[in-house]
C-alpha cells in the first residue's frame, strides 16, 4: 500500500479525536453499557469522517476503500472494542449498499444524515434464528398496494437501540434463498417496530445490541435498495467491506494491546527479575507482533486488489478469519503476563480479551469464512 499525505492527515485528524473526545470517557460508557452514539457520530460528521468513500453529492469524500481502510485502523486506538465497532456499523456495513444502489430520493433521506452525524444507522441481517447463514432469515415484507409490509425480528443488532434507521434485509418472495431477498430502509420510529430488548453481552460493552421485533410494519416500496430480490447479493458485497474493515481495525488495536502489556511488564517482577526479561516472554511478544504483521500484509493487499475492482471475497475472508483468530490468541497470552491483575475487569487486556471473542462469531462465524475459501479453493462447489 502506497498511502498519501491525504491517508496520513485522516490517521493524525482522527487520533486527536480518539485521544481527546473518545478515551477518556471509554471507561464510564463501559460502565454504562452504551455511548452516546448521536453526540459521537455528529462530531465524527463534522470532522468528515463517516462519508469517505461516499459521493460527494450526498455529503461524502468520494475516496477510495484505502481511506476507509486507514479510518478503520486508526479506530484501533480506541481503548475498547464497542465503540470503534459501532462506528464501522455506520460507516462500512449499514451503508455501503444504499450508496452504491439506493435511488437518490432515498439516499437524500438516509445516506446523507448519516454521512453528516444527524442519524445513526443499524444493520439487520441477523435473527433468533438465523446468524451466520444469512439465507435462512425468516423476516417477510409482502406488498400491499404501494407498500411493503414487514413482519418478523432481527437480534444482535448493534447500535438499534439508538438507530434512527435499520437496512433490513428481508424476503420479498417465496423464490429461492439467494434470490428472494431484498434490502429496504426501515425508520426506527415507524409504527410495529419494537425495541424488544437489549442484550448483555459478556464484552463490547459500550455497544448497544438489540432484540427488534417488527409486526405489520408499513413502509414505501420506494424504500426499497436497489432492485427487488437482489438484496442477498447486495449484502454479499457489503460483506467484503465489513470483513475488510474488521481486519483493518484489529491490526492497531493489537498492537496496542502488545504495547500496553510490555509498559507493564517491564516493572512487574517474578524471583526478583522484570517478566518481560524472561526469554519465553519476550520470544512470545515477537512471535505476536509477526503474526500481527502478517495480517497488516494481507489486509493491504486485499485492500489494493479491492480498490482496482477486483472481487476480494477469498482474501477478505482469510483476513476476517485472521483477525477473530489472532484477537483470541493475543489477548489470551498478554492476560497470561498481566497474571492476577489481568484477571480483574477494569483492565485494558482483559477487556480486549472480552471485546475481541466476538471476532469469530459476528459478521459471519470462523467456518462460515472457512466454507468461503474452501469454496474458492473449489474444494466445495460454489452455488
Amino acid at each position: 500500500m502506497h498511502f498519501t499525505q491525504e491517508h496520513e492527515e485522516i490517521r493524525r485528524n482522527l487520533k486527536r479525536f480518539i485521544d481527546s473526545e473518545i478515551n477518556p470517557h471509554v471507561d464510564e460508557w463501559e460502565a454504562a453499557e452504551q455511548f452516546p452514539a448521536h453526540a459521537v457520530f455528529k462530531k465524527l460528521g463534522n470532522l468528515g469522517m463517516l462519508g469517505l468513500t461516499k459521493p460527494e453529492a450526498y455529503g461524502g469524500a468520494g475516496l477510495d476503500y484505502s481511506y476507509a481502510m486507514v479510518m478503520a485502523e486508526t479506530l484501533g486506538h480506541i481503548q475498547c472494542g464497542g465503540v470503534p465497532m459501532a462506528i464501522g456499523v455506520q460507516t462500512d456495513m449499514a451503508t455501503p449498499a444504499l450508496a452504491r444502489f439506493g435511488s437518490d430520493e432515498l439516499r437524500r433521506q438516509f445516506l446523507a444524515p448519516s454521512i453528516s452525524g444527524d442519524q445513526v444507522a443499524c444493520i439487520g441481517v441477523s435473527e433468533p434464528g438465523a446468524g451466520s447463514d444469512v439465507a435462512a432469515i425468516k423476516t417477510a415484507a409482502r406488498k400491499d398496494g404501494g407498500d411493503y409490509l414487514i413482519n418478523g425480528a432481527k437480534m444482535w443488532i448493534t447500535n438499534s437501540l439508538q438507530a434512527d434507521w435499520m437496512c433490513l434485509l428481508a424476503n420479498t418472495s417465496e423464490g429461492a434463498a439467494h434470490k428472494n431477498k431484498t434490502l429496504i430502509c426501515v425508520p426506527m420510529d415507524t409504527k410495529g417496530v419494537t425495541k424488544a430488548k437489549k442484550i448483555r453481552k459478556i464484552g463490547m460493552m459500550s455497544s448497544d445490541t438489540g432484540l427488534i421485533h417488527f409486526d405489520d410494519v408499513r413502509v414505501p416500496q420506494r424504500y426499497r435498495i436497489g432492485e427487488e430480490g437482489m438484496g442477498f447479493t447486495y449484502q454479499m458485497q457489503q460483506f467484503q467491506e465489513e470483513r475488510l474493515w474488521a481486519a483493518a481495525s484489529t491490526v492497531q488495536a493489537l498492537t496496542r494491546n502488545i504495547a500496553e502489556t510490555v509498559a507493564y511488564i517491564r516493572e512487574r517482577k517474578i524471583f526478583g527479575q522484570a517478566i518481560l526479561d524472561f526469554q519465553y516472554v519476550h520470544f512470545r511478544l515477537a512471535e505476536l507482533k509477526t503474526e500481527i504483521e502478517a495480517l497488516r500484509a494481507l489486509t493491504y493487499r486485499a485492500c489494493e486488489l479491492y480498490v482496482g475492482g477486483e472481487d476480494v471475497t477469498e482474501l477478505a475472508s482469510m483476513a476476517k478469519l485472521k483477525a477473530g483468530r489472532l484477537r483470541r490468541e493475543v489477548s489470551d497470552s498478554l492476560l497470561q503476563y498481566w497474571g492476577g491483575m489481568g484477571y480483574t475487569w477494569d483492565n485494558p487486556v482483559s477487556r480486549a480479551y472480552r471485546d475481541g471473542r466476538l471476532g469469530s462469531i459476528g459478521g459471519g462465524a470462523d467456518e462460515v469464512m472457512l466454507g468461503i475459501i474452501c469454496k474458492y479453493m473449489q474444494i466445495l462447489p460454489r452455488k
